[in-house]
């Protein structure tokens, strides 16, 4: 099934809501989020940019910041895993992720980026940093749908069926974090809480993430007039979508 195509007013009008939804933030987000090897200082050439162009990179930004969250809370609750690869703390394993350039390739992970790092992740026998290999398979996911850039201009051309598949495998990412178990029946990695105290900001910050990518999805295929095959599958049977 394609997306519907939206005419003159309603595309105007997705537009204008995507950039009232990149720009407002709760109060506890900072206003911008720094994307990893950006930089966030004006320059001219921003003057030449398109308001697509701005939609994307306001979009990528706050997709970086929903991971640098999501990746903070697994850290903290599964502080095992920072552990495994030789970090101090928290602060030291985030700031390796985040504030270096690694091109989110890392030597434990032997390789495995994107897509394939996110599956040795969630896999048994895996005896690495779980957390460590999550964040750099979405890391690597997110830079290969932006064509690894962090500038738009009028030319570019991203492609609206990236950000669909994104999308997608961030709400496997979210089951996989709830149901995957060790062979003692226990969680590869601790997440969201039930019970009446419940802690869903895991919930919460997932569901930002993917909303972010539906709704670029549907902006750049209106720029684009690309259609988006969309694909049903059900939870027993989620599998990561390939991503090149």
């Amino acid at each position: 099934m394609n997306f519907p195509r939206f005419p003159p007013i309603a595309a105007g009008l997705v537009l204008v809501l995507s950039l009232a939804a990149c720009g407002g933030h709760s109060t506890n987000r900072p206003e911008r989020a720094k994307v990893p090897g950006s930089d966030d200082g004006f320059t001219p050439v921003q003057l030449v940019k398109t308001d697509i162009d701005r939609v994307a990179e306001a979009h990528l930004r706050d997709a970086y910041f929903s991971l640098r969250a999501l990746t903070e809370k697994l850290y903290r609750r599964n502080p095992r895993e920072w552990k495994k690869s030789g970090q101090a703390g928290v602060d030291a394993a985030m700031a390796r992720l985040f504030d270096q350039a690694h091109g989110w390739s890392f030597k434990e992970l032997e390789g495995r980026r994107g897509v394939d790092a996110l599956r040795l992740a969630f896999r048994d026998d895996y005896a690495g940093d779980r957390v460590l290999a999550l964040a750099a398979g979405l890391g690597g996911m997110l830079d290969s749908a932006f064509g690894g850039k962090r500038e738009f201009f009028l030319l570019d051309d991203l492609d609206p069926q990236k950000f669909y598949d994104s999308a997608r495998n961030v709400e496997i990412v979210a089951w996989k974090l709830n149901s995957a178990r060790d062979a003692t029946g226990a969680l590869l990695l601790l997440s969201n809480e039930g019970g009446a105290n419940g802690n869903l900001s895991f919930e919460r910050e997932f569901g930002r993430l993917i909303g972010n990518l539906d709704l670029l999805s549907v902006v750049v295929s209106e720029k684009s007039s690309r259609s988006v095959a969309r694909l049903a599958q059900s939870a027993a049977a989620f599998v990561f979508l390939p991503f090149k």
